[in-house]
């Protein structure tokens, strides 16, 4: 496959020897669900709820709809959905049809998904219908631009294009298809670091693998509800274990659409939820909530917070109001999951993010030269594994920055390595603000930022923030007149930039701090921001 990096020979032999990789397509988890567990409840939203048969033959329609359509086998398209059942439905038709899923967020908006369009040579796009945002509108905009784009499929309003629910009513089986497990199955979209977000291409066997056995880490069965309250395109909650794990076990998994502790918290109760995933910020918010909130989400056994790093007092207050069965998760699309274990002592579920998922997990942690650091000291996490990527997708420039000769992948964040491999997250050398759980490249933000006439230059810094982790403040040097916060944002909105990039305050200033090299000097703009 053009533009893809495959795992070495030598190291995909290594792993199928261990037993890693199993050699079935992803979507083998369904297949396998509904068989052992035909009529238990698999997915449910506010208006649907399906059974595992339901949902297998709901795939095989809408793979069979897809095939029709003209999709062909090899062929991406771009999943834009809420969190529903047709989400889940839309992830497995397209595996089913042998189609690449590249899993969009919510968020993501004109510039982005032209992005993504440009890169994977999408043929299609499944956008939901929402009241706050035009998905429909956008796809069309896009449709008539230079691209591979070809089919919009609503679910919805369809307007002239393909209404969703139509597609999914092909009959007869799935597609034949040839699957190489070694191929990539979904493409994930980074947050970006140095630039426009980059697609991160998972494999069957990588894939599988890191549902699974994330999964099996986290003590999942078919007992469990697990509640996606993040974005369903994440990794977190997709597979981490997220959507794909729970369906490996024959779990129920319930799509929430709003994640604040009012609406959460009687989705917990009306189901019984017993397992979810949040960033800190969320996790902070639900614990506060239950100092007011009359329903508190008593069933959970499993909270998993990751994305950022979670401090230690909020970590042991989250386990003193929410649940005991407190997990810390450090991870990334790109592969690397470290999780702490459930039976783990207070000291490691408060005080770090984990330790490494699979035995064959390789990690190096370096100083600023690429040495290796001494125990216990801070350095750049470097990392290879059978389930970590070895290329993005179709960015031989940015592969070159992101991976040692050797295979291992620069994670851009800083550790330390604790007894018995656990790991502390001291910071992050890349250039990014965590904000909300998402990623977001300040780079690609202050470009946007400085196509706007009125300024001269720019700089977006993070701040720390209780709510979001860290909010964006836009350091601008303008011509003449300042813009308001409003109007900066305005001129973002009309480019197409999603949502969670918009900064959320703007400082004005006679000219941007540099260092003794020229280069632009953000700790003293956090240093002025900062009392």
């Amino acid at each position: 496959m053009t533009g893809f990096t495959p795992f070495p020979a030598e190291r995909a032999a290594a792993y199928r020897a261990a037993g890693y990789w199993a050699g079935r397509p992803l979507d083998d988890i369904l297949s396998a669900a509904a068989a052992q567990w035909a009529d238990h409840p698999a997915v449910i939203d506010d208006r649907t709820s399906l059974t595992y048969a339901e949902l297998d033959r709901r795939a095989n329609g809408a793979a069979a709809g897809l095939r029709a359509l003209g999709v062909e086998e090899g062929q991406s398209v771009l999943v834009q959905l809420p969190n529903s059942c047709q989400f889940a439905v839309a992830l497995f038709g397209l595996l089913r049809a042998g189609a690449l899923p590249v899993m969009c967020l919510p968020g993501h908006r004109d510039a982005e998904i032209s992005h993504f369009l440009e890169v994977s040579g999408a043929v299609g796009i499944i956008v939901g219908s929402d009241a706050g945002f035009d998905y429909r509108g956008m796809a069309e905009r896009l449709l008539g631009r230079d691209n591979a784009l070809r089919h919009v499929i609503v679910d919805g309003d369809p307007g002239p294009h393909t209404a969703w629910a139509q597609l999914c009513q092909g009959a007869g089986p799935p597609p034949q298809r040839r699957v190489d497990t070694s191929d990539p199955a979904v493409l994930l979209v980074s947050g970006g670091t140095t630039g426009a977000p980059k697609l991160i291409p998972r494999t069957h066997d990588d894939y599988l693998y890191n549902a699974i056995a994330s999964a099996k880490l986290c003590g999942l069965t078919a007992a469990d509800v697990y509640f996606v309250a993040l974005p369903a395109g994440h990794n977190f909650p997709l597979a981490c274990p997220g959507l794909l794990g729970a369906i490996s076990v024959g779990a129920t998994v319930v799509f929430g659409r709003d994640p604040s502790p009012e609406a959460a918290f009687a989705e917990i109760a009306r189901h019984g939820v017993t397992a979810t995933a949040l960033v800190p910020a969320l996790a902070r918010l639900w614990a506060q909530a239950c100092e007011w909130e009359e329903q508190r989400p008593t069933s959970l056994r499993l909270l998993q917070v990751g994305g950022a790093k979670l401090a230690a007092d909020d970590a042991r207050h989250v386990r003193s109001v929410l649940t005991p069965g407190l997990q810390q998760v450090f991870g990334m699309a790109e592969g690397l999951l470290c999780y702490t274990r459930i039976d783990d002592p207070a000291e490691f579920l408060e005080n770090t993010q984990g330790r490494p998922l699979a035995e064959h997990d390789e990690l190096r942690i370096v100083d600023d030269e690429g040495v290796a650091v001494s125990e216990g000291e801070p350095g750049e996490l470097l990392v290879r594994g059978p389930y970590t990527i070895n290329g993005y997708y179709r960015a031989a420039a940015e592969n070159q920055r992101s991976f040692t000769p050797d295979g291992f992948y620069r994670s851009g964040d800083t550790v330390r390595r604790l007894a018995g491999g656990y790991l502390e997250v001291t910071g992050r050398i890349k250039d990014v603000i965590l904000r909300g759980g998402e990623t977001v490249s300040a780079l690609d933000l202050e470009s946007h930022l400085l196509t706007h006439p009125a300024v001269s230059a720019a700089a977006a810094v993070g701040l720390p923030d209780p709510y979001l982790g860290e909010k964006i403040c836009a350091a601008i040097v303008f011509r003449g007149t300042p813009l308001t916060l409003v109007e900066l944002n305005e001129h973002l909105d009309a480019r197409g930039v999603a949502v969670h990039c918009r900064p959320d305050m703007v400082m004005p200033m006679p000219a941007l701090p540099t260092t003794a090299v020229g280069k632009v000097d953000k700790r003293t703009i956090l240093a002025q921001l900062q009392p």
